[in-house]
């Protein structure tokens, strides 16, 4: 695809910083609003090229909206106009839920308190929202729920940070040697094509995959426990297939298991991440900053930040000057299709622990939940009204 140029850098990050100011309801929410406004109203980019970046985002791990974002940046102003895309789209829910980590750190008696345990119960009915609206398109058929639960049976016995990457692997292996019916792409667009300079897309892709093997292996603690941090929230973003809550079992093998935050903290944060506009990744800062206390809260709510989003930049534009040949080969299609049901399995394995073995305790619980997901699924209330109206909720009950 041609890469257009004339948008300063400055307009970029006025209109993503709007969009992340403004942008609720998770990735497909955001995706029509970047739409409405990049192909509708400002014409920055024609539908079709829209549609085809959307695609590659879709197919590489990573938050497929930010990712959009930063390829939209690309796309008026190279690499220049993709950070500024990231950067406004991602800066109001950081700061947003890094200040609510260090409200929430500074404040022994709000770990406490019933809103807590309100922010805990909401966040438990959103992830089994997630998990049955992912089920339905990932594992409609008899063989990706097998897929699904046994990779979940997996991840349940083999509790490690290196579960992950080792079950996608041998499902994804396994799978691209199974020729399935509905691998055929649907994308019927292709890249125009142009002349492009590879050193920079494979110094990208060969940076993505030394920095992985190094980051796993990078053992944690120690003097060192800045670069284990970061190397735990790069692993995190490398390996997100299927949406942004897929993070949250990543995450939580990272930092939960290695003693960094509390259980009680890191389910009432991934709840109050619920409430704010942008992308879920932002969860990292809130992580960051909850790790640390006072000044340094803001310093580790960055670096999380920043390597959690460093795969998505690495992946986007190593794979972009190559992804017209990569969407059209049937053994790439066919390991996702395996690698998107055993990350379901992930997510459900997530689910019952430690989301619903932290979080419900009784009968009361267990109504709360069942209420919060009625007025998400029945009702479709607003999340961040759903959010707030839990918070208080529970601030009454508990």
């Amino acid at each position: 695809m041609n890469r257009e140029k004339g948008t300063s850098v400055g307009a970029i990050f006025t209109q993503f910083f709007i969009l992340g100011c403004t942008s609720f309801g998770g990735p497909v929410a955001h995706i029509g609003f970047f739409r409405k406004r990049f192909v509708d109203e400002l014409n920055w980019i024609n539908d079709k090229a829209f549609s085809d970046l959307l695609s590659l985002c879709q197919f590489i791990p990573g938050p497929a909206s930010s990712q959009l974002g930063m390829a939209l940046g690309y796309h008026r102003h190279s690499y220049a106009g993709a950070i500024a895309a990231w950067l406004a789209f991602t800066l109001p829910s950081a700061l947003l839920l890094t200040i609510f980590a260090a409200l929430l750190v500074n404040d022994s008696s709000f770990l406490n308190s019933g809103v807590l345990q309100g922010l805990k119960l909401v966040a438990v009915a959103v992830v089994i929202q997630a998990f049955v609206t992912m089920r339905h398109s990932l594992t409609p058929d008899f063989i990706r729920i097998l897929i699904m639960v046994v990779s979940a049976l997996a991840f349940a016995l083999w509790n490690s940070v290196y579960a992950p990457i080792f079950v996608l692997s041998i499902v994804g292996l396994l799978s691209s040697r199974y020729k399935v019916t509905d691998a055929a792409s649907d994308v019927a667009v292709n890249y125009e094509r142009s002349r492009v300079h590879l050193i920079g897309p494979i110094v990208c892709l060969s940076a993505f995959f030394v920095l992985l093997a190094a980051a796993l292996l990078v053992s944690r603690g120690g003097s060192w426990e800045s670069l284990s941090q970061a190397s735990a929230y790069y692993n995190a973003g490398s390996l997100v297939f299927g949406g942004g809550h897929v993070v949250l079992p990543l995450l939580e093998s990272q930092v939960v298991t290695a003693g960094w935050v509390d259980k009680d903290i890191f389910l009432a944060g991934y709840g109050a991440a619920q409430a704010v506009p942008g992308p879920l990744f932002t969860f990292a800062s809130f992580l960051g900053a909850s790790h640390l206390s006072g000044p340094n809260g803001f310093s580790g709510a960055a670096l999380a930040t920043f390597a959690i989003f460093l795969p998505s930049f690495l992946l986007l534009f190593g794979v972009l000057p190559f992804w017209d040949r990569l969407r059209s080969r049937p053994k790439i299609k066919s390991a996702l299709w395996g690698v998107n049901a055993a990350v379901l399995g992930l997510l459900l394995a997530t689910l019952y622990d430690p989301v619903i073995t932290q979080s419900i305790k009784d009968l009361t619980d267990t109504a709360f939940v069942a209420i919060t997901y009625i007025a998400l699924v029945v009702f479709r209330l607003p999340v961040v009204a759903i959010v707030i109206a839990g918070g208080a909720l529970g601030a009454a009950l508990f």
